[in-house]
């Protein structure tokens, strides 16, 4: 787009236009490559001026969509299953790194299977590069002053990896970065282990851009918005006769019972998600919160949601509704668990009269909303709630989170120098207001902190 402007006693002579992200273009100042500012009229009809670093490849806010991911294909089933059973944030396994490989060797034609007869692979990239084409062009047009905006998906167990994405995100030159997580409810097996791979990402390099981080959103209005939406839209579909008979089940992945002892706010964080969306619908229907996918021996949360369904079918209660109420858009566990195993297969064997599905968010206009809000909340670092560490946590990698969220601000001799996040907090955010005589002892600290920290690795 080329786009050119002459001034003449203090007013715009147009020789050409163009558009950039919705908005209509009156003037652009070259300098070199790179646009110094685009001019546009407003809701006033007011010449307004946002800078943007460059049209030509930089981007000033990038946003890595953060979740686990699936195997796009049948050939990366494996792969995925090996990098899921060897993470330690999401399990623990006895010498993890030889039986996770085994476990996934075993599990991966069963697997296999499942993906086949969902289409071949999962629609969980395509549905997060939809999400973030409507959210970045949204961003765009509503907030000039932060664009331009590029989503990048970041997946902890298929590709495109965390990992690979954060080091697109450094070649394209992006100035702020926002961490998103995709999990609306935050769990240290989840939105932790996409964290912990961003700070062992920056554990021994240079962090060259801006951080925030938005790591749950469990109760934000568009989120109740959106589910409620679809609850009613898929209500309707159930016979008139039947529709007052409904039982609402909100079901979520489920978690091991020693992950929920040691404090994981996760089930009482889906729990007030499944509260605001009955308080959003009046409490229209009885309802439960149920858990699925479990796997292994261990005790998980339960009811677990095949067994819930069983249970009020036994009692009469044959008009079901499930809610996949932890999920943000369509994977093998709302398309295979729920539909096949638990709609097909479950619901024809036990007699349920009336099984109904609600779809997952995927890019209800409520919900691209809600990424746009939480987006434009992001510009303050992250939510406290980050950095407070399950009260029995044992694990070391949740200990530096502290660190994660201050990537961009901290310098590269202070992240080495000190392992306490208390002590890295105090230090950099002026609201803990520390004590400036102990700010600067311990900001003097850093010229030889740095070596006692590589004596005690």
């Amino acid at each position: 787009m080329n786009c050119f402007s002459t001034k003449m006693a203090g007013k715009f002579l147009i020789r050409s236009s163009g558009s950039i992200k919705g908005y209509f273009v009156n003037e652009a100042h070259r300098s070199g490559n790179k646009i110094a500012g685009v001019y546009f009229l407003n809701e006033h009809n007011k010449y307004c001026c946002r800078n943007y670093s460059s049209l030509s490849g930089k981007v000033k806010t990038g946003i890595l969509m953060m979740n686990m991911g699936g195997p796009s294909s049948l050939s990366e089933v494996n792969d995925f299953l090996t990098r899921l059973f060897t993470d330690k944030d999401i399990m623990t396994l006895p010498m993890q790194n030889q039986l996770g490989p085994f476990i996934a060797k075993r599990r991966t034609p069963s697997i296999i299977k499942k993906y086949d007869e969902i289409g071949g692979g999962s629609p969980i990239l395509k549905w997060t590069d939809r999400q973030g084409q409507l959210m970045t062009s949204l961003l765009d047009k509503i907030s000039p002053e932060t664009a331009p905006h590029k989503h990048y998906v970041g997946f902890r167990y298929a590709k495109p990896l965390t990992e690979d994405s954060i080091a697109q995100m450094e070649r394209d030159g992006v100035e702020h970065a926002v961490a998103f997580s995709q999990y609306p409810q935050y769990s240290c097996s989840t939105s932790g282990s996409s964290f912990n791979a961003l700070y062992r990402y920056y554990l021994n390099k240079e962090i060259p851009m801006k951080w925030s981080f938005i790591d749950r959103w469990p109760t934000h209005p568009k989120l109740i918005e959106c589910f409620a939406d679809l609850i009613t839209k898929e209500l309707n579909n159930v016979p008139k006769e039947d529709k007052d008979d409904v039982i609402m089940l909100f079901t979520a992945h489920a978690l091991p019972m020693q992950q929920v002892n040691r404090g994981d706010p996760y089930p009482a964080e889906v729990a007030a998600t499944v509260l605001g969306v009955m308080q959003k619908l009046n409490f229209s229907h009885p309802y439960r919160l149920v858990w699925q996918s479990k796997v292994g021996p261990v005790e998980w949360l339960s009811p677990q949601t095949d067994d819930a369904i069983k249970g009020y079918v036994s009692k009469g209660k044959k008009n079901i509704l499930l809610v996949p109420i932890s999920f943000v858009n369509e994977h093998i566990e709302t398309l295979h668990e729920l539909d096949i195993e638990y709609g097909k297969e479950l619901a024809e064997k036990i007699g349920v009269k009336n099984f109904r599905r609600v779809a997952a968010p995927n890019d209800h206009p409520a919900f691209i909303e809600l990424i746009r809000w939480n987006q434009i909340e992001s510009m303050k670092m992250c939510n406290p709630q980050l950095l407070l560490r399950c009260p029995l946590c044992p694990k070391a990698t949740c200990h530096h989170q502290a660190w994660v969220v201050n990537l961009g601000t901290v310098p590269k001799q202070m992240q080495l120098a000190l392992k306490s996040p208390e002590l890295l907090m105090w230090i950099l955010e002026d609201h803990f207001s520390v004590n400036q005589n102990i700010k600067k002892c311990y900001l003097s600290w850093i010229e030889f902190g740095p070596k006692i920290y590589y004596k005690m690795q």
